[in-house]
């Protein structure tokens, strides 16, 4: 079971939002909130609870987050600003 849970853990690191070499690619902070009440957590499928946002420079936020479930906690990880042309 406890190999289960580190492979888990593992591919949610290797997933957008998880590392911050890895973010999810938002267009504003305003839709940061609403993409983090749409994923879920990899170990029970729980929704997340939002519980710290952190700007740590060069339009990268962390945001801290604890499933409902599981009570796992994770940071999640975007970028602001849209790499389409406008």
């Amino acid at each position: 079971m406890s190999r289960l849970v580190e492979e888990r853990e593992k591919l949610a690191s290797l997933s957008p939002g998880g590392r911050p070499d890895r973010p999810i690619e938002v267009d504003s902070a305003a839709v940061v909130e609403v993409r983090v009440r749409a994923l879920r957590c990899p170990q029970c499928e729980g929704e997340y609870r939002l519980e710290d946002h952190e700007a740590p420079g060069g339009g990268i936020r962390k945001v801290s987050v604890i499933c409902r479930l599981c009570q796992v906690r994770r940071a999640l990880w975007f970028r602001l600003g849209s790499l389409a042309p406008n």
